[in-house]
């Protein structure tokens, strides 16, 4: 029977009496996919273009904050100005590297993303610069996965381990 005729409409079916309940699937990380759980199918070469990558976007970043540098002082706008853009650039640039660091060993709060979205995309520098620096020694965010994945592999394991035999002849106590 399918589930549109037993009136199931969320398109899946449901378990058999006796089944087990499927393991717990990793979280696929941006560029690395699920490479990360056994660390491979090109594993080393995505961690080396990640950082690479990140590097290369960083460099061209301040290529382009230092041409709009060199634009404030051709406008003579003072210093005091031109000063206070700079603060501004390096101050959300480490808000930025300390917030992307801290988002690959805990989930960040959702609400306080949404609040930080306009300081992350000034400071994209820092951001781009705590993901090279991540990559170096793994997929950012793998050990935050990991950890994630293999608790619920451990709890996956606890719970099919008491569920052994079939419930309806298990002998009642009276």
């Amino acid at each position: 029977m399918s589930d549109k005729q037993n009136g199931n409409g969320s398109g899946t079916r449901d378990q058999a009496a006796g089944s087990r309940p499927q393991a717990p699937a990793p979280e696929p990380l941006r560029y690395f996919g699920t490479t990360w759980v056994e660390h491979d199918n090109g594993y080393t070469l995505r961690r080396i273009a990640a950082s690479a990558g990140s590097l290369a976007l960083a460099a061209g970043s301040c290529l382009v904050l230092r041409f709009a540098y060199e634009g404030l002082q051709i406008a003579d706008i003072g210093t005091f100005v031109t000063l206070l853009v700079t603060l501004m650039f390096a101050a959300c640039s480490a808000l930025a590297f300390g917030h992307t660091w801290d988002s690959f060993r805990k989930r960040p709060d959702p609400d306080r993303q949404a609040s930080l979205r306009g300081l992350l995309t000034i400071g994209f520098v820092g951001s781009l610069l705590a993901y090279f620096v991540r990559s170096l020694t793994e997929a950012p965010g793998e050990k935050l996965h990991r950890r994630e994945y293999e608790t619920a592999l451990q709890e996956h394991q606890k719970r099919s381990a008491r569920r052994t035999g079939n419930p309806s002849r298990k002998r009642r106590r009276s």
